[in-house]
């Protein structure tokens, strides 16, 4: 499917906050949902596994964006679902006032040890790249775009706990951070 695009460039509040989760497998973990409640934008970057993890998610804007994970197909899913499924994108750009996020699952590179190298390149127009598939949370902010992954956001290989990023797009100032929650 192509590439999905989200326009926000006009947003016009004076900051910007952005829930992203990865890799549910099917169960979103409530601790999560109350983190990204809290949040304006919502963003999964694949393997969801059902389209209950998407309702779970309710930012305050109630914009949800979600890519499609190596995990994310008909048959894996409910049939009954096999609609949404099927439309999920595979990268998705997100335009915000001052730079753009862009989003995929990262199942498609092949060389593990240059995934951000790999990233930063196919996505240079960014200021973010947000991936998931590792299950493994990231915060690479060492050069621009900004590599993150969020970690898996349900009980799948959550390293000890799920885990969510928190985008905050303010003008210039970005920053990210996480929360993690324990088993």
């Amino acid at each position: 499917m192509p590439t999905g695009l989200t326009d926000l460039s006009g947003w016009t509040q004076p900051d910007i906050r952005i829930g992203i989760v990865s890799d549910t497998h099917g169960h979103l973990d409530a601790r999560i949902a109350e983190a990204v409640a809290t949040c304006d934008v919502a963003i999964h970057a694949g393997d969801i596994g059902s389209a209950t993890v998407l309702e779970q998610l309710v930012p305050k804007s109630g914009i949800v964006i979600a890519v499609a994970g190596n995990n994310d197909i008909a048959s894996k899913w409910e049939p009954t679902e096999s609609r949404i499924v099927l439309n999920l994108a595979d990268e998705h750009v997100v335009k915000l006032p001052n730079g753009i996020v862009s989003v995929e699952h990262g199942h498609k590179i092949r060389d593990s040890r240059r995934y951000h190298e790999i990233l930063r390149k196919k996505h240079k127009e960014s200021r973010v790249v947000v991936y998931g598939h590792t299950h493994m949370r990231t915060m690479d902010t060492s050069e621009i775009p900004w590599v993150v992954n969020p970690g898996a956001s349900g009980r799948t290989r959550n390293k000890g706990g799920p885990s969510c990023l928190k985008l905050t797009a303010s003008g210039e100032n970005w920053s990210v951070s996480e929360q993690v929650f324990t088993n």
